[in-house]
């Protein structure tokens, strides 16, 4: 008989979830799984491991969403990511929360904006300790 968990499991999310998994490249779904924390253990101390949370995770991470979250009447809402904006009749560009999750900004988060010709490049400025 397996002891009982007294300690809940932290799944691994985000890049490092991906890296985990790009080391664990010999292993089965269910043994990555595992390894990167989607498991529990059931009352009679039975380990089960949740494969489908595991794989959405993945899915997550690497920014794909299959899911209907903006369903609204039976339609998809929201736009797809194109990477293209435009100037807005006030002047601003915006860039939209869709771009800033798949960067894992958060907010607050800080850049140092560089002006080119033709081109503005933003850059993600250091956290200070």
């Amino acid at each position: 008989m397996m002891p009982k968990r007294t300690k809940k499991n932290k799944p691994l999310t985000g890049q490092a979830l991906l890296a985990k998994v790009s080391t664990l490249s010999d292993l089965t779904r269910e043994e990555k799984a595992k390894a990167c924390g989607y498991f529990t253990f059931a009352k009679d101390s039975t380990e089960r491991i949740n494969v489908m949370a595991f794989l959405n995770a993945v899915l997550d991470a690497e920014g794909m969403d299959l899911g209907a979250k903006g369903k609204s009447n039976g339609k998809l809402g929201g736009r797809k990511l194109t990477f293209r904006t435009s100037v807005q009749s006030n002047g601003n560009l915006l860039v939209g929360s869709a771009y800033t999750k798949k960067m894992e900004l958060q907010p607050g988060d800080e850049f140092e904006i560089a002006l080119g010709r033709k081109h503005i490049h933003l850059k993600l400025m250091a956290e200070e300790d």
